[in-house]
């Protein structure tokens, strides 16, 4: 088994140009299936002997660990593309995780920031030491080009183009896109470049990371919630904000004055509307505004 996954990583490492983190997920969930068949048979069966009962095990192990239904829809997606993989390799003939169905999804709305909250925050960090402006120029990207953290962490400083007021974006699946960014943003990260000192072990020149950390180390998805959470407590808002939720209130914004779905679909890089559509309803003030034009009783 541990053989056939080492292959399948590879497979996506190589010929799907798969990012470390998506590795990292698939080997993560493959791993979970095969100590779930260790503790329940007492040995890891080979990957071609796993049947679809045996899969419907595992799934039922882990509504009853509690886990939420998001995860479980990914290891499932995770099982169905390493046996479609065993499938080309020949080790299976058929894919014993394709008859079963993901547990619907409870969609709940998006946590976001009011306009007022959204000042405040970008506001917090100080403008007076390096730090400070490295922070209000992360937090200014987030918000301005709605962009996930793993995004931000991965720009160089040839993806800038300031004076255009665009960043080349790399995002899920290594799909890139152009995000245009608003003046402060454009302000807030030249005045970082400025003062930002790039470490001898990072890649230098069009290359070298545009968010390092104090030693000037390129900076993780990690650091930067930490550091979000710091500028929470200093603005006083609530500590459920995360940097996606920047990103869900860029979307949201838009669509209350006037953006397209299709145009926000496009700016958040997302690959279906569907998943941009949940925007539409959180963002009630445009909805509220056409009811009161067009409706004869709405006042």
């Amino acid at each position: 088994m541990q053989t056939a996954i080492d292959r399948f990583l590879q497979y996506l490492r190589v010929e799907r140009n798969a990012s470390d983190l998506t590795i990292k997920s698939y080997r993560e969930d493959l791993t979970a299936l095969v100590e779930y068949l260790g503790d329940v048979q007492g040995n890891v069966p080979a990957p071609g002997a796993v049947g679809t009962v045996e899969l419907r095990g595992y799934v039922a192990a882990l509504h009853e660990a509690g886990y939420a239904k998001t995860t479980i829809a990914r290891r499932l997606a995770s099982l169905r593309s390493f046996f479609r993989f065993g499938q080309r390799e020949g080790w299976t003939k058929s894919n014993p995780a394709k008859p079963l169905r993901n547990p619907r999804k409870s969609r709940s709305l998006p946590h976001f920031l009011s306009s007022d909250e959204i000042e405040r925050l970008l506001a917090a960090p100080p403008a007076g030491d390096p730090l400070g402006l490295r922070d209000r120029g992360i937090l200014e990207g987030l918000y301005s080009a709605g962009l996930r953290g793993s995004e931000l962490a991965g720009l160089n400083a040839a993806d800038l183009d300031l004076p255009g007021g665009t960043v080349r974006v790399r995002g899920k699946g290594r799909r890139e896109r152009i995000a245009p960014i608003g003046s402060y943003a454009a302000r807030a990260l030249a005045d970082w470049l400025v003062v930002r000192r790039v470490s001898a072990r990072e890649k230098s020149g069009p290359n070298a990371p545009t968010f390092v950390n104090k030693f000037g180390r390129r900076l993780t998805t990690r650091s930067i919630g930490r550091m979000l959470e710091k500028h929470l407590r200093a603005a006083g808002l609530d500590r459920r904000t995360t940097p996606h939720t920047l990103r869900h209130s860029f979307a949201t914004h838009l669509l209350d004055r006037g953006a397209d779905i299709r145009s926000v679909q496009e700016l958040l890089g997302h690959k279906s509307l569907v998943t941009t559509q949940i925007y539409t309803h959180v963002s009630t003030a445009g909805l509220r505004a056409a009811y009161e034009r067009a409706h004869p009783r709405a006042r």
